[in-house]
Formats: C-alpha cells, sequence, structure tokens
C-alpha cells in the first residue's frame, strides 16, 4: 500500500484535473492511514457529492465541520456546515439540514466577524420565499448574496446571488431580466471561475428555468454544454434527477423519443418520492400518449399528480384521443383558469385550442389562440410564437379562412424547423394538408399528407398515422360538410340521446343543441332525426360517443 503522503498528494492533483473517482479513491486511503486535515476532508465530500454518493458526501462534510471546529476554524467550519446543509434540502431532508444550517449560524454568531460565509446562509431563506412564491422578498434576498460575493471576492458566492436573481424575476414576469441574469450566472461557468458543485448547480437551475419559460434555444444550449463539461471529468454523475428530465423533454422535442423515455425513467428511479419525480412521471406518461399506449400513459398520469405535478394538457390531449371531448375541454378549461403566470399558462393554451376545435367552440378556440398570440408577442420565445402560429392557423382554418390559415400554417412551420421539433413540424404539415384539401389543391395537399406520414411512421405516432389516415379515407368525418363539433352533436344524437342528454354530455345548452341540430339537417339536406341517424351510420360516424 502507497503511504499516506503519497495518496494524498495523487488524490489533490487529481481533484485539480476533475478526476473525481481517482480523487476519492486517493483521499479515502490516505484517510485510513492518518486522519485527514479539514482542506482534504472537504476534497473528499466534493468528490463523493460529484460522484453521486450523497450519504459518503455528507459524512465526510461532518467530519470537516468537526475537524475546522477543533482546530478553532469557525468560520471555515461554517461554510461546511452550509454545504452540508444545502445537500441535505436539496434531497428533502429539511430537519437535519436545517439543524445543520442552525450550526453554521451559531458558528458565525461565536467568531462575531463579517464574511462572506454570512451571505452562504442566506441562500436557503431566498429559496424558501421563491417556494412560496414571494418574487419581490427572493430577489432583494438574492441581490443582497450577490453584493456579499462581490463585496468578499467570492465567485461561487456571486454566481449563486445572480442565479437567484433570475429565478425570482422569473417569478415576478420579467422574462428579459432573468435571461439575463441566466447567461451572466453561466459566465462564471464556462471561464471556469466558479467551482464543480456550484457549477452543476447552475447548469442545472438554469436549464430548468429556460425551460420553464419556454427558452427551448438556451435550454437545448446549455444542456451541450452540460454534456461536453461533464464528459470532461471522469466518474462525474453526469445528471441530477431534474436534469435528466429537462433533457428527456428536449430529446422528445428534437424526436429522439426512445432516448427521452429513457432519460425519464433514470430521473425517476433516481428521484424517487420527491416532487420532481412528477415531471418525470409526466414525461414518461406523455410519450406513452404520443406512442398509443394509452393504459401506460393514464397510469404514469395519475402518478404524476399523486407526486403534485398536474397532469395537464398530456391528460386533457389523452381523454380527447379516447374520444371524451367533453371531458377534455372541461379539464384543460379548468387548468387553464388554474394557472399562474403568463408563460404557465401559454403552455397549456395550445391543447386547450386543439381541444376546443374539436369540441366545435371555435369562439373560445379563437379566444385561447389570440391570449398566446399575445404573451408570444411580448416575450418573443421562438417556442412560444411556433406555438401562437400553429394555434391560429388551426382557428383560422375552422373559421373557414382558408388562404390565412396557410399563410400563417406555413410560417408556423418554418419555426417549428428553425427550432428542431419533428413532430410539431408534421402536425403543421397534416393541418396544411387539410386547409389545401378544402381550397381544391389536391397535389399539395396529397404532398404535405405524405410528409406528414412519414414523420410520424418514423417517430412510432401511431395514433396520428391512423388520425391522418381517417381524415383522408373517403368515408371519414372530415368528408361530411359539418363541422367537428357538429360530427359529436351527431354522434350523440344517432346513439339515441335527447337534447337535454346530448346537451349534459357536451356542457352545453339545450337552446345550443337545437342550434346545432338545425345547422346538421340543413347542411345534410334533411328534416329528422332518423335521417341524421342513418345519415351516420352510411358515413361511419357511429362509434364511441365524443
Amino acid at each position: 500500500m502507497s503511504d499516506a503522503a503519497s495518496e494524498l498528494r495523487t488524490g489533490r492533483a487529481a481533484f485539480e484535473r476533475g478526476d473525481w473517482r481517482d480523487t476519492y479513491a486517493r483521499l479515502s486511503s490516505a484517510d485510513r492511514q492518518a486522519p485527514l486535515p479539514g482542506a482534504d476532508l472537504e476534497l473528499l465530500a466534493t468528490a463523493a457529492y460529484l460522484l453521486g454518493e450523497d450519504d459518503a458526501s455528507t459524512e465526510w462534510w461532518e467530519r470537516a465541520v468537526h475537524e475546522w471546529t477543533r482546530t478553532g476554524r469557525p468560520v471555515r467550519s461554517a461554510r461546511c456546515a452550509f454545504w452540508l446543509s444545502f445537500g441535505l434540502l436539496m434531497r428533502g431532508e429539511h430537519a437535519r439540514g436545517g439543524g445543520w444550517l442552525g450550526k453554521a449560524q451559531r458558528l458565525l454568531d461565536t467568531a462575531g466577524v463579517d464574511c462572506a460565509e454570512r451571505g452562504y446562509l442566506l441562500v436557503p431563506q431566498g429559496l424558501r420565499r421563491i417556494d412560496d412564491g414571494d418574487g419581490t422578498a427572493a430577489r432583494d434576498i438574492f441581490r443582497a448574496i450577490t453584493d456579499v460575493g462581490i463585496r468578499f471576492a467570492d465567485p461561487d458566492l456571486t454566481t449563486l446571488g445572480v442565479l437567484g436573481t433570475g429565478h425570482s424575476l422569473v417569478l415576478l414576469g420579467n422574462v428579459e431580466e432573468a435571461v439575463s441574469a441566466f447567461d451572466e450566472a453561466m459566465v462564471g461557468v464556462t471561464s471556469d471561475n466558479v467551482s464543480p458543485v456550484v457549477a452543476g448547480i447552475v447548469y442545472c437551475a438554469v436549464i430548468e428555468q429556460c425551460q420553464n419559460i419556454c427558452d427551448l434555444r438556451r435550454s437545448r444550449e446549455w444542456t451541450v454544454a452540460l454534456e461536453e463539461w461533464c464528459s470532461s471529468q471522469p466518474g462525474l454523475v453526469p445528471y441530477r434527477g431534474q436534469c435528466l428530465v429537462h433533457r428527456a423533454e428536449i430529446l422528445q422535442l428534437q424526436g429522439d423519443w426512445p432516448t427521452a423515455m429513457d432519460s425519464a425513467r433514470r430521473a425517476h428511479e433516481r428521484l424517487g418520492a420527491q416532487p420532481a419525480a412528477g415531471s418525470a412521471a409526466y414525461v414518461m406518461a406523455d410519450l406513452h400518449r404520443l406512442r398509443g399506449e394509452v393504459a401506460q400513459a393514464e397510469k404514469l398520469f395519475l402518478e404524476a399528480n399523486r407526486l403534485g405535478r398536474r397532469p395537464q394538457p398530456g391528460l386533457a390531449l389523452l381523454r380527447m384521443a379516447q374520444g371524451r371531448v367533453g371531458s377534455a375541454a372541461a379539464s384543460i378549461r379548468c387548468a387553464v383558469d388554474e394557472a399562474t403566470g403568463d408563460v404557465e399558462r401559454a403552455r397549456l393554451l395550445p391543447a386547450c385550442v386543439e381541444i376546443l376545435l374539436v369540441a366545435g367552440d371555435v369562439p373560445a378556440a379563437t379566444s385561447a389562440a389570440d391570449e398566446l398570440d399575445s404573451t408570444a408577442t411580448r416575450f418573443a420565445i421562438p417556442y412560444l410564437c411556433a406555438l401562437a402560429a400553429q394555434a391560429s392557423g388551426s382557428v383560422l382554418h375552422a373559421e373557414g379562412r382558408g388562404s390565412d390559415a396557410l399563410t400563417v400554417l406555413r410560417d408556423a412551420w418554418r419555426r417549428w424547423q428553425e427550432i428542431g421539433a419533428p413532430y410539431e413540424c408534421a402536425r403543421v404539415r397534416e393541418s396544411v394538408a387539410l386547409v389545401c384539401r378544402d381550397l381544391g389543391d389536391d397535389d399539395t395537399a396529397q404532398m404535405e399528407h405524405d410528409l406528414a406520414s412519414a414523420t410520424y411512421r418514423q417517430l412510432g405516432a401511431l395514433p396520428d398515422l391512423e388520425r391522418l389516415r381517417v381524415e383522408f379515407s373517403p368515408d371519414s368525418a372530415d368528408s361530411t360538410p359539418l363541422t367537428p363539433r357538429e360530427v359529436c352533436v351527431l354522434r350523440l344524437v344517432a346513439a339515441g340521446k335527447s337534447n337535454r342528454a346530448v346537451a349534459t354530455e357536451l356542457f352545453l345548452s339545450e337552446k345550443t343543441i337545437a342550434r346545432h341540430l338545425s345547422n346538421i339537417f340543413v347542411k345534410l339536406g334533411i328534416s329528422s332525426r332518423s335521417a341524421a341517424t342513418a345519415y351516420a351510420y352510411e358515413h361511419h360516424l357511429v362509434g364511441p360517443a365524443t
């Protein structure tokens, strides 16, 4: 066995070059031969954390706290107690984490000096304000943290302060300033001015916030940078659970659904019962939905809800695909009404527009599309602008404004193409095909149909493939002059339901149902419910009630 001094030198050198596995092996070996001093215990605790050995990291931080206290260094001991507490709090161990945070405060009170460590102890306070949704208080705390970091020339503390300020600004709806703060925080990371632990925290937090504000360009850019950063450090656990979730979301958008599912599954396993596990469950559920695996999707949407992640809009879209349009419409309306913040509402509005159009409520769909367009224009985020253009094009088509719809849908396709989202591109192509068919441009309709179909087939989007087949089938509901809502009414009438029963099923008034029936009779050139029923059977419209 090598002597302790040699192992110590080798372990320190391994830390400097970012080889965490060798750092851990060498310093652990040195410690077994002779107890390590506080500085090397900190290196061991850091290496353990970066290797994903959270319990071991906690033990080494505890020893570092005691060693610095024993040698009369209360300020250094307080800093170690902070990192020990921070790790526990991030894992949801609030009682233990709070206890060590209290010890850090007592150590600083005993020392009686002004120091950067006092700024570190403000970080959990700022995070609590963020959790409470108090953006103003959180912003003030994190700006104070930044000032302390600058005053004591502490890059880690300064970067954490700037990062927290950005998160606070998101809560306050100031997206432009928030993005500027995130970019500033990343400067410290990319220029190697901060420690590895803080670098990892910043990477994951910035990616998460960029996802939350739908700035997918930045999210994707920083995910690539994170992958490169991780690959340069042997043994580093590439992603903590929440980062894996956001990586899965990006991969889903890029059309790599198998890898996205694997990433979400690993996040789900790593996160256990933590709230973020609900986000992982949601991503898996949505991927199952897109592939037509209904039972798995429903099970995971319910699990996401149990873990604190509301299952919308995915569950509403699943219900719509099952033919339960009334239930889907009610669910998505409630989700939009309960959403807080413009961006959160904007993430729900595309599904709201889609479902309301299927339900035949064009005015409500138009209102939702207009709100989405307003939000996208205000924030000028490419992802939101693509969603808004797609929704607006669908509404224009439903209103019978085919030429206008075509212009807007072409713009939506271009935006999705620039983002690199193949599934969304295919959905727009499908819409373009339907518009062109209605305008009599059969050649273009067929070309767009074929391109959308090829993408759906490549992705494994079987429900979309089937819907496309039905839409262009001679016997499909779309070969009738009826709107989607009128088809819903006709199916229920053909099933023998009264106007009152139909109204209850579709969450509409009897007067509205009577108006729909009158329009159906006029469009089909018939004058009775029995004739309407016969038409429904002849055109294969009778099936699961929608």
